[in-house]
């Protein structure tokens, strides 16, 4: 295990290059190999060319990128990294905070990183422990983090968080939706669906159970009028309609109902219909309310759905 401190704790008489190989000069390593090491991992952050600098010469981020290079040196199992951003300015810390996640995609090393910050924990963390009193009150990804609080002290924690980034498509959908399938069903089917769901559009699927497009009520009561039975006069194709997939975030699916007013398919890798996104649902998440607490708004004038 390694360590990333919060004031970098880098030794000033130093150079950049034997601040990264201290951890290898303290195991025994013979000094060919760990300025190789040093040299290597200092190009990994992103600091070649700064290798015989002092650190007395490196802005704080630049410091604390030396101070992260050290503690990969040694190639540690776990990087600790207590409040490593917290003495940054805050666009150098957004910074780091992206360098860091772009660092994890090359090293794939397990990061225990302690922060006050709540927005940088959910930007980092694959799980989050929220922590009062010295007691673990939560352990879960952000998004259950988020969606699915422990207690009021947590529901407080998360209140103002912006969720749009976070909680996704899959948590919002509505599972196992009520769908058409394009060569059983026929209007007056369609039209019947729609009146037990209480819809007015329903998804249609082929008989793999792969997403199509949609119809809706106003057409499918045209076609039976007319006695039209195939619903591909009628329907809106996957060309002319949304699908996502189910990490799509939440902000990102706001922007698609703008054009139309049917709901959004939520598709698997295979393009297999396995949810439907309403617009009031996507609404509800991004102000933090539920969806029953948003069409209560709807009534009072507060919202247009």
């Amino acid at each position: 295990m390694t360590m990333v401190f919060q004031h970098f704790g880098l030794l000033p008489h130093r150079t950049v290059s034997s601040n990264v190989a201290f951890g290898l000069e303290i195991q025994g390593v013979d000094e060919e190999t760990r300025i190789k090491k040093a040299y290597d991992v200092i190009k990994t952050v992103g600091l070649e060319g700064y290798e015989e600098k002092m650190t007395g010469q490196l802005s704080g981020g630049m410091q604390q990128r030396v101070g992260l290079a050290r503690a990969l040196a040694t190639d540690p199992e776990i990087l600790l990294m207590d409040e490593a951003f917290s003495a940054l300015d805050p666009l150098i810390r957004a910074n780091m905070q992206d360098e860091l996640l772009d660092l994890q995609e090359k090293v794939h090393k397990t990061i225990l990183f302690i922060t006050h910050d709540l927005d940088e924990a959910l930007k980092l963390g694959d799980r989050i422990a929220i922590m009062k009193e010295g007691k673990i009150v939560q352990i879960g990804t952000p998004e259950e983090i988020l969606t699915n609080p422990a207690d009021d002290y947590v529901k407080a924690f998360v209140e103002n968080v912006d969720r749009g980034g976070i909680v996704t498509a899959y948590t919002v959908m509505f599972k196992n939706p009520a769908n058409v399938r394009i060569k059983q069903d026929g209007p007056r089917a369609a039209l019947r669906k729609m009146s037990n769901n209480g819809v007015t559009s329903l998804p249609v699927i082929d008989e793999d159970g792969k997403f199509l497009g949609f119809v809706k009520d106003t057409d499918m009561q045209e076609m039976e009028d007319k006695g039209i039975r195939d619903l591909k006069e009628f329907m809106y194709t996957k060309e002319e309609v949304k699908a996502v997939n189910p990490d799509t975030p939440v902000a990102e699916l706001l922007p698609l109902f703008l054009d139309t007013d049917l709901n959004l398919a939520v598709i698997d890798d295979t393009k297999k219909l396995i949810g439907v996104v309403v617009h009031s649902t996507v609404i509800a998440e991004m102000i933090g309310k539920q969806r029953d607490e948003v069409k209560q708004l709807r009534k009072e004038g507060g919202i247009d759905l």
